[in-house]
Order: C-alpha cells, then sequence, then structure tokens
C-alpha cells in the first residue's frame, strides 16, 4: 500500500493500539501529518480503559505537538472529525496495531487500513502495509513517506518522533537487524535535546521496582551460563535495564528478560561471549512465533500471542515459563563450534565441486568513494565494514549479497561482461562514509560480470547448528542451519566457511 491511496478519502481517522507508545505515537502522528497537508479532514485517536499516564510518552505528546485524543465511543469520532453523529469515518487508518485485533478498540468506519510491523495472524484488508521484518512501525511510515517524496526532515518534530519511536521499540536500538531502521536511524534530523528530555523521563518509580522483583527471580543454568527472568509488564526499554544488569553477575554470560503483555511478549536478549550472537538466539526463541533480531550483544523481539496459541500453547504464566525454558535448552543442546584456525576438514567424507558460471555483479569502490576512506556498506546481510583502496573490488552475488576483495583476486574469479547489470535483490547497497556520515547508493556504478567456475571446493551437508568462526574472522561466527553446507577449498582444508543451501545449489555443481 502506498500513503497516496489514502487521499481518495476524506473523513480519516488514525488509530493506535488502546495504551499507545512511543511507536504507535510516532507513526500516527506522521500519517497524520502527511494527511492534513494533503487537504484531508483528519483525526489521530486511541481507545482502552486508561489515558497516557507515563512521564516520557506525556511529554512526547506535549514538546512534539502531537493532536491525539482518547476516546471511548463512537460519537466523540465524529466530534473530533466534525461530522454528524449518524456518519462514519470514510476511513479508519490503524497504525503500529491490527484491526480487530484484542489491544485495539473496535470503531465503525466504511473503510479500514493497516499500517503495522507485527506478524499477522488473520486476513488484512485490501489498504495493507504490514511489514514484520521491521523494527518499528516508525521505520515503515518514514519509508512511506520517502516514497511519496514528502520533506520528513523540513520538520524537526516530526523527525524527531519517528526516531524515538524506533529508540523505544528497538530497545535504545540493540534490535536493529534490518538496514532500513538503520537508515532511518541515520538519516533523520531530529533534536538531541528533546530526545535526551524524554530518556531522562523513561523509568517510572514503579518500573524501577518491577526490575528489582523481577531481578530476585532470576533463574541461572551452569550448564551453559545463562539466566532467565520474567517481569511485570512493563516499557521494554527496562527489559533492556534489567539484561544489562544481569550481565554484570558473576559467570552470567547470556541472559533472556521477558515480559507477558496482552497481545503478546516483548523479551530482550544479552550475551557477552562470541559463541553465541544475541541477535541469532533473540531469532532461534522467536521462531515460528514471533521476530527477533538485533546485534551481537544487545537483542531482541517479540512474540504474538495468536501464533503461541495456533501451536496449542496456553497463554498463561506457567506455560510461557516452560516455553523459553524448553527454547533455551534447545538452543544449547546440539551445537557444534567449529574455530578454523584449529580446524582441519576430513575431505575424504566430502564431494567435491566447482562454480557455476553465473552472471553477477561488481563495483570499483574507488569509483564511489575516494581511496583511503573508512567505509561501512549495507546491505540486507548486514554492515561490512572496510577500508576502501586503489584496487578494492565490491562483488555482488546472486541475491544481492556482497564480497569485498581485491582486483587481482576478482579477476582470477570473474570474467568482465558488456552487459548491462541487473540487480536481483529488495534493498539497494550504499556504502557510507564514516568520518563524514554520508552514504551514497552502489548501484549506479554496478558492472556486469561471470564467475568463471574454476574454483574448486569440498563440501559436506550439515547435519546440526554449526557455528564456524573463519580464517578472516575469528571473532565472529557464521551459522549454519541443517540442510546448509560448511565447504573448504581445494588447496587449504582449514579456511572452512558455511554456504546456505539455496545459495549453494544456484552456485556450484559437482565434479
Amino acid at each position: 500500500m502506498k500513503l497516496s491511496q489514502l487521499l481518495k478519502f476524506e473523513n480519516i481517522i488514525i488509530q493506535c493500539h488502546n495504551n499507545p507508545d512511543a511507536d504507535a505515537l510516532a507513526s500516527g502522528m506522521a500519517v497524520l501529518k502527511y494527511l492534513k497537508d494533503n487537504g484531508k479532514n483528519a483525526g489521530l485517536i486511541y481507545g482502552g480503559n486508561f489515558e497516557i499516564s507515563k512521564a516520557n510518552l506525556k511529554l512526547m505528546v506535549s514538546d512534539l505537538k502531537i493532536d491525539i485524543h482518547h476516546v471511548r465511543n463512537q460519537g466523540q469520532i465524529s466530534e473530533i472529525l466534525g461530522i454528524s453523529d449518524e456518519e462514519i469515518p470514510d476511513l479508519i487508518v490503524t497504525v503500529d496495531s491490527q484491526y480487530g485485533e484484542g489491544n485495539i478498540e473496535k470503531f465503525k468506519a466504511k473503510e479500514i487500513a493497516v499500517i503495522d510491523h507485527h506478524q499477522y495472524t488473520g486476513k488484512l484488508p485490501d489498504l495493507a502495509e504490514v511489514r514484520s521484518y521491521q523494527a518499528s512501525c516508525a521505520t515503515v511510515v518514514w519509508d512511506m513517506l520517502r516514497q511519496e517524496n514528502y520533506p520528513i526532515n523540513k520538520n524537526v518534530l516530526l523527525s524527531t518522533a519517528l526516531y524515538y519511536g524506533l529508540w523505544t521499540d528497538s530497545n535504545n536500538f540493540s534490535e536493529l537487524h534490518h538496514p532500513l531502521d538503520m537508515d532511518m536511524r541515520d538519516e533523520l534530523l531530529y533534536s538531541e535535546s528533546i530526545i535526551t528530555k524524554f530518556k531522562n523521563s523513561n523509568i517510572s518509580q514503579e518500573e524501577l521496582r518491577i526490575a528489582g522483583i523481577a531481578l530476585l527471580g532470576s533463574e541461572y543454568y551452569s550448564d551453559n551460563h545463562y539466566s532467565i527472568v520474567k517481569t511485570d509488564p512493563c516499557d521494554p526499554n527496562v527489559l533492556g535495564i534489567i539484561s544489562d544488569m544481569l550481565l554484570e553477575v558473576e559467570d552470567v554470560y547470556c541472559c533472556l528478560v521477558y515480559s507477558i503483555l496482552e497481545g503478546g511478549i516483548k523479551l530482550s536478549v544479552r550475551s557477552c561471549v562470541k559463541e553465541v550472537k544475541a541477535n541469532e538466539l533473540a531469532a532461534f526463541i522467536c521462531d515460528g512465533v514471533g521476530n527477533g533480531g538485533g546485534h551481537k550483544v544487545k537483542a531482541g523481539g517479540s512474540i504474538r500471542r495468536k501464533l503461541l496459541e495456533v501451536q496449542e500453547l496456553e497463554y498463561t504464566p506457567a506455560s510461557i515459563q516452560q516455553f523459553f525454558r524448553a527454547r533455551m535448552h534447545e538452543y544449547f543442546k546440539d551445537n557444534e563450534i567449529i574455530y578454523a584456525n584449529k580446524y582441519k576438514a576430513d575431505i575424504a567424507h566430502m564431494d567435491k565441486y566447482r562454480k557455476r558460471k553465473l552472471r553477477v555483479g561488481y563495483v570499483k569502490a574507488a569509483d564511489v568513494v575516494a581511496p583511503g576512506t573508512r567505509c561501512i556498506i549495507r546491505t540486507l546481510e548486514g554492515d561490512v565494514d572496510m577500508l576502501v583502496k586503489e584496487n578494492t573490488v565490491i562483488a555482488i552475488g546472486i541475491r544481492g549479497e556482497i564480497y569485498p576483495m581485491e582486483w587481482e583476486k576478482f579477476l582470477d574469479k570473474y570474467q568482465i561482461l558488456d552487459d548491462e547489470y541487473v540487480y536481483p535483490g529488495d534493498y539497494s547497497p550504499s556504502i557510507k562514509d564514516v568520518e563524514e556520515g554520508k552514504s551514497k547508493e552502489i548501484l549506479p556504478f554496478a558492472h556486469s560480470c561471470m564467475s568463471i567456475g574454476s574454483n574448486e571446493i569440498y563440501v559436506s551437508e550439515i547435519k546440526k547448528r554449526t557455528k564456524v568462526f573463519t580464517k578472516w574472522d575469528s571473532e565472529s561466527y557464521y551459522l549454519g542451519r541443517p540442510g546448509d553446507y560448511m565447504a573448504v577449498p581445494v588447496g587449504d582444508i582449514s579456511d572452512v566457511y558455511i554456504i546456505e543451501r539455496s545459495i549453494f545449489e544456484e552456485t556450484y555443481e559437482k565434479v
């Protein structure tokens, strides 16, 4: 869905979920601003039994001038729009929530639209933009505004709202994993003083009490050095504070902190050892029932109540506690960890493959930024740090994945073509100058090439979760799941790495 599709309606209500958080407020404010700037009669509301009471949210509403109304009945909506009591809105747009869910009051309208970042469990209306891979609904709205060429950064209050919405919903940016979330964080021109003011009012006395009680109930599992903590319902930032405190405890290497809410569960994950990436653990815990992600050290996620119930799990504290215990136990029980600098592959039990001749792409990095520049290349697979040299080449794989290498090594593997390059991915990779903070798209500088097909490797299919610390990165592992492949080049059986199954099947052929 595009925001411009909403402009065919006149009387429009934007609705947040009950007891709205910063992400819902920011998303609602942005959609309201867009509609009003386009001459529409629009209002922003939320329902439920309780008015906004948290100090940081009350500050957000007042300081950012968010025109939002707490309503209890349909008549109040008519009053906000200035229409008769007999009329109903032409459209209700739910933000950070989905019409008919348990956490949002149901009001009448001629049509419904949905903008959200949570997984959906029921039928969506025709007008819907739901991206469960984004860390916040604010990111979804920000990208939709960009697509309409809306001047977001000309309104510092709007930019600040969107920034704070992402900050709060991603647990202080610790759960960011999609490059679009990172792009918004980096590109918004927000007010630092206002954000600081909000942060300093972020935790109430009651939430401080919740954190203390939760820590007293910590469960510790000494075999794998992790803790699990349940808290009373609270802001996701409180989960992060508790997680950070747990890692200060002797012999706690990673932890899971969670809070059970009306419509689902929020969780925070931390790790201080390289053998466990917090983002990978969070994704494992939420697999099939929600979304998890973030960074190697700090991560988090959310689990949808309906998705748990689909798996016939009771939504009770005891059942949920057992669910998390089982997931954590399963994560640690059957892993293989390989350190390439100590590993020699048994090639007698491996098959030999060679790379197929495939049309791919490449970019000479010096065409984009000056040699000697320290850069970050942002892709769906994550950020890649790189010092650009005269001979640096960025090879682009069959899915849009990138591989920085030297020109000489590139020529050994690829043949340059005259064809126009067509990028196969969804998210366009960019290169960011670390010192200046400026980003550039790399695709305008991309050319076509073909893999020569002379590289041979030994491979074996992975039977259990395998973490590989490669020769070129001894601090961060590559994860292989059952069905993926472990590979070593012919001639160097210690250079072990992981190839995802579908990429392997498209890229290699048996010798």
